[in-house]
């Protein structure tokens, strides 16, 4: 199944204060590995932005206030996730904005048994230690230079190279089916792969060999 790593700004903390989306950034992953496609829109909330998401974010009234509106973009939103797992960091914080939204304009709300929280995952495999996207990328070794403001797009970037981490995945695969060359040397020149893999040499595997043949002999005869 593919997956959408999906990420929300907002104009606050929470909705029961009438706080509203104004960013939303979906990357998709096929087997691990970022396609080509993307969703990612600038909303303009019909409110003020609060001061302390401004300095989250950077988005100002002024800014938004020539966006479209979430009713506007919401079917295609919808279509962009549909039968795919989501994944999220803190899914809580932005499942309860996205249904808040959909719930305003009259649309299912997104089921939670699709949502994948990177946020429990890092609770459950890292206890007692920092489990923000920022820690998290520091514990990885996932270069977060570009994240001097918190942005949709940049976040969805780092939290998919954190999920390959978290679950332990090593190289993505890549489906070589369709022999589209151009897709595999674009990630290659990106760097998008997460993890590296460094092959042995010959005369690697010929030690390795050799180191085993002597110490099972050692062992057991």
């Amino acid at each position: 199944m593919k997956k959408i790593v999906l990420d929300t700004e907002t104009t606050g903390l929470s909705v029961k204060d009438g706080h509203r989306i104004v960013e939303i950034g979906c990357i998709e992953l096929d087997n691990l590995v970022p396609t080509k496609n993307i969703f990612h829109v600038y909303l303009n909330p019909e409110r003020k932005v609060s001061e302390k998401a401004f300095e989250v974010h950077g988005y100002s009234d002024e800014f938004l206030s020539t966006k479209q509106k979430f009713f506007e973009i919401a079917d295609d939103f919808l279509k962009f996730i549909e039968n795919k797992k989501i994944i999220i960091h803190n899914a809580e914080f932005d499942i309860g904005h996205l249904n808040n939204e959909l719930n305003l304009i009259g649309k299912q709300k997104i089921n939670n048994l699709n949502v994948i929280d990177t946020l429990e995952l890092a609770r459950n495999k890292f206890p007692g230690s920092g489990i923000s996207l920022d820690a998290l990328c520091k514990r990885f070794r996932i270069d977060n230079s570009r994240r001097e403001k918190h942005t949709a797009l940049i976040d969805c970037e780092l939290l998919a190279k954190v999920y390959i981490n978290l679950i332990d995945q090593k190289e993505p695969t890549l489906d070589l089916v369709d022999n589209d060359i151009n897709k595999i040397s674009s990630f290659q020149n990106k760097g998008d792969y997460y993890k590296k893999v460094i092959l042995p040499t010959e005369k690697e595997l010929s030690d390795h060999k050799d180191f085993l043949k002597k110490n099972l002999k050692k062992n057991y005869f």
